[in-house]
């Protein structure tokens, strides 16, 4: 299905403006509408896990929500886009920016490749969202920021939770297990 250009260039500037007003707020949920009600949304968590939300509620709820909860102070302004109309292929590469920085002046930041691949669905909406990014760089990065003693309260709080979960958390799947396929 193919689709007009102009929509599509106008639906990254509605997302990216919804995307610097969650991050002033520090909860993103206000992206939820953003995308279709039977939507899905997921990434890979390292050699182990698949995040994967199903429904704009598990979307809001769980991957804007919950694995956002403890992010503030965080952005994540978009470097890129590749937009291929007659598909509705979206392609938008961003960085990842803690607003503290380092004793060199640096601010704390997620090296290598991180974007997201959506299929627009019409309607300024998207069918699905796939992120991918370094998860090895995530790693290094927060420990980074333990050992410099930086992280928020929120951040730690969503670290701890992760880290002491005695079940899987909403959305997590064993590699390759996904309700729907990652890609």
């Amino acid at each position: 299905m193919a689709f007009d250009r102009s929509e599509l260039d106008e639906m990254v500037e509605r997302w990216l403006q919804a995307n610097v007003d969650g991050e002033k707020a520090g909860d993103w949920r206000n992206l939820a509408e953003f995308y279709t009600p039977d939507a899905t949304y997921g990434w890979n968590y390292g050699p182990k896990d698949d995040f994967m939300a199903v429904g704009r509620d598990e979307i809001r709820d769980f991957a804007i929500g919950f694995e956002m909860d403890g992010l503030d102070g965080w952005t994540y302004p978009y470097q890129s886009w590749v937009i291929d109309e007659k598909t509705g292929d979206m392609l938008g590469l961003w960085k990842q920016v803690f607003d503290a920085t380092r004793p060199d002046g640096t601010r704390y930041a997620l090296e290598g490749i991180q974007g997201s691949w959506f299929k627009y669905g019409g309607d300024f909406q998207f069918r699905w969202q796939r992120d991918f990014f370094d998860y090895g760089n995530v790693v290094a990065l927060f420990m980074e920021m333990i050992t410099d003693g930086v992280l928020t309260d929120g951040m730690s709080a969503r670290m701890n939770r992760v880290a002491n979960a005695k079940e899987r958390l909403p959305g997590w799947y064993p590699l390759g297990k996904t309700p729907v396929p990652m890609w």
